[in-house]
Formats: structure tokens, C-alpha cells, sequence
């Protein structure tokens, strides 16, 4: 694929700043200021998909990007997933769809989303690679590509298979670069053998790699203090030769500030930078107890309307807590306040639909009922 283009950072648009606990209800003047600066300062590169801020990202595209500067000052992609197709039909009819909320007329970037082994048969049943192409053809798709949320073995043979897939979207991060679940080197490794270029997601693992345990993130200041938290591992995946885009899912005016500082110029880490971000990865690991990225995906269809991410995240502070000395934690009350209306975790009725779509393939159900444990009791 003929693009390299200058600025490798991405504003990955499934983390909006929102009005409301609406994920749909996205501050629409703060975004269009968020993009405005982006391409001001020469980024091009945006990420969305069908489903992303409750189906209103594409919506939010069109009223601050596409509406509002030429077609071709910037680059879009946006995605197909397989838990939306249920026909042949159901592939024109999201597509047509996607064009008239995004208003594009044309992505640039079009991927088939989230492939892992069991959506991989759906998007085999219904032809979807073919499809893509078929799109391309016709010139409503620039380049086809996928997101891969599993196992390299699977990787390599869909690469094998499917050559005439452009790029692959891979979750990379310090954190999951040695990871027996994610396996962020090896997926990274299978591509650079098939020659597709890389796009990262979740550099930063949710916001889980902004805010660090005070030792690891004593051991950053010590290596270069003029470099925020965050900046570690959106630097760390940039680095990566075969990368041609990083994303980040920026919510605040402050966090693309942050970003655009450093990747104006990029510099990639240094051998020595790069082993201090392991380093804080193993302290990290010894703290963090559900690998959570809050990407969402598990709640769309929760029949018990339990705000998993949320709990998770709360869960996770209490446990880098020393609960025997504390005996009580904010996150008591912030659980309540949640729960107020939403399912609380001792809700959960172990349907299974969460952990069937989860990226990170975590054992949600028997992590809620650690979160119950903890706060319901």
C-alpha cells in the first residue's frame, strides 16, 4: 500500500467528550474545536465506526469534519461489524448508511471490524472480504483493511488467505506487547512477515497507561520529566517501524493539546526509553487486576444494564488500595451512585453476551463477581 503518511497520529473518534452519561449525547462545539485543531496542525487521520459513542460518532464526523472542511484535506475510516449483519443485505444497507451520516461520499479507509475466531465465520458466510473489494472497485473505498482482536495463528492465516487486505488494525501497547492474552508483539511480528502495514488502537489500553502507579510513573519523570504519562505509550507504539498510524481516543481539548506536542515532531523512543516502558509494564502487571480497556462493546447489549467498564475501573482503584488500613474508599460511594441506575454487578445474570464480544476475551461474569463481592456486599 503507496501511503506514508507524515504525522502518524489518529483521532480515534470512539471516546468523545460527551454533555451527559449518554455516550450519544457528544459535545458537538468541543469536537468540532478538537478537529479544527488537528488538522491545523497538519494530522489528517480519522478513526470511527458504526457503532462508536452509541452510534452517534459518524453523526458527530459530519457535523464537525465533513460539513465543514474539503474532502480532501483530511482522511477517513470507518468500519463493518459482524454482530450487524444478519443478510447480504445488511452489508449495502450499513455502508449506504454510513455515507449519508458521515457525509464523506468516500473512506479512505474501510475495515472489516474487530475479526477474532468468532465473528470471523459471519464475515466468511456472508462474503465480506469479497464485498470489500467489490467497494473498492467502485471507488467508495480507498483501502481495505481489518481490526484483529486474537490469536497470531489465526492472523497468519487470514493474511494468507486474504493477501489483498491492505492493512491490519492491532491492539499495541506496552502493556500488551508481552501479553499471554493479547500477544501484541507476535500479532505485530505476523504482519510484518505478510508486508501490511500496521494501524494501533488502544495504545494507551483505555486511559489505563495515563494514570500509573506512583512508582512507575516516578520511573518516567526520572528518564524525561518534560514528557507526560500518556506520551510513553503513544511514543512506544509509534516507534514500531511497520506502524503507519497510532489512534488515540481523545476526549479533552487538553489530551490532544498533549498528543500534538510531540508527535508534531516524533521522535521515536530510544532502546533505553523503550525498556523503561517495560519496566513500568511490570509494575503495572503486578497492580492491575481487570484488563479492562472501557472500549463499551460488552454493555450495548447487557439485558441488565450493568455498567461493566465503569465497575471494573472502580474495582481496579480499590485494589492498588490498602484496604486493611483504609477500610473504605470513595469508589463505595461512586458504585452506589452508578448503580442508581444502572445494574449493579450481583445483577449479572451470566448470559454470556458480554464476554462473547469482548476484544480483550476477559472472563467478565467471574470478575463480577469479584466487583460484587467487594461492593454489594
Amino acid at each position: 500500500m503507496n501511503f506514508t503518511p507524515e504525522k502518524k497520529l489518529g483521532f480515534g473518534l470512539m471516546r468523545l467528550p460527551q454533555n451527559s452519561a449518554d455516550e450519544a449525547d457528544i459535545d458537538l462545539e468541543l469536537v468540532k474545536q478538537m478537529t479544527d485543531l488537528f488538522l491545523e496542525k497538519g494530522f489528517t487521520y480519522f478513526d470511527t465506526a458504526w457503532m462508536y459513542n452509541g452510534f452517534a460518532s459518524e453523526n458527530a464526523v459530519r457535523e464537525a469534519l465533513t460539513s465543514r472542511h474539503p474532502r480532501e484535506s483530511f482522511t477517513l475510516a470507518t468500519k463493518l461489524h459482524a454482530g450487524f449483519i444478519r443478510s447480504f443485505e445488511d452489508r449495502d444497507r450499513i455502508f449506504n448508511a454510513q455515507l449519508e451520516k458521515t457525509g464523506a461520499g468516500y473512506f479512505d479507509y474501510y475495515l472489516l471490524h474487530g475479526i477474532e475466531a468468532g465473528l470471523l465465520p459471519t464475515y466468511e458466510k456472508f462474503d465480506c472480504f469479497s464485498w470489500l473489494l467489490h467497494k473498492k472497485a467502485e471507488g467508495l473505498v480507498k483501502h481495505a483493511g481489518f481490526s484483529f482482536h486474537d490469536q497470531p495463528e489465526l492472523l497468519d492465516r487470514i493474511l494468507t488467505e486474504h493477501p489483498e487486505m491492505e492493512f491490519v488494525q492491532l491492539q499495541i501497547n506496552y502493556l500488551d506487547w508481552e501479553s499471554e492474552w493479547i500477544k501484541s508483539r507476535a500479532c505485530y511480528e505476523v504482519c510484518v512477515k505478510h508486508g501490511k502495514p500496521v494501524i494501533v488502537m488502544e495504545p494507551v489500553k483505555g486511559g489505563t497507561l495515563a494514570k500509573i502507579p506512583e512508582s512507575a510513573e516516578k520511573l518516567f519523570a526520572d528518564e524525561d520529566p518534560s514528557m507526560s504519562v500518556p506520551s510513553w505509550a503513544i511514543r512506544f507504539a509509534a516507534s514500531l517501524p511497520n506502524v503507519m498510524m497510532v489512534l488515540s481516543g481523545m476526549s479533552t481539548l487538553d489530551q490532544m493539546k498533549d498528543n500534538l506536542s510531540y508527535m508534531s515532531d516524533f521522535k521515536p523512543l530510544t532502546d533505553k526509553e523503550k525498556e523503561v516502558c517495560f519496566r513500568v509494564a511490570d509494575i503495572i502487571n503486578s497492580q492491575i487486576t481487570v484488563p479492562c480497556t472501557a472500549c463499551h462493546y460488552c454493555t450495548e447489549g447487557c439485558p441488565m444494564n450493568i455498567a461493566i467498564p465503569e465497575y471494573f475501573s472502580l474495582y481496579n482503584e480499590d485494589m492498588r488500595e490498602n484496604l486493611e488500613e483504609k477500610g473504605w474508599t470513595i469508589n463505595f460511594t461512586n458504585y452506589e451512585l452508578l448503580s442508581e441506575k444502572r445494574g449493579k454487578a450481583k445483577d449479572c445474570i451470566a448470559c454470556g453476551q458480554c464476554e462473547s464480544i469482548c476484544p480483550q476475551h476477559l472472563k467478565i461474569i467471574d470478575y463480577l463477581k469479584d466487583v460484587s463481592a467487594h461492593y454489594d456486599a
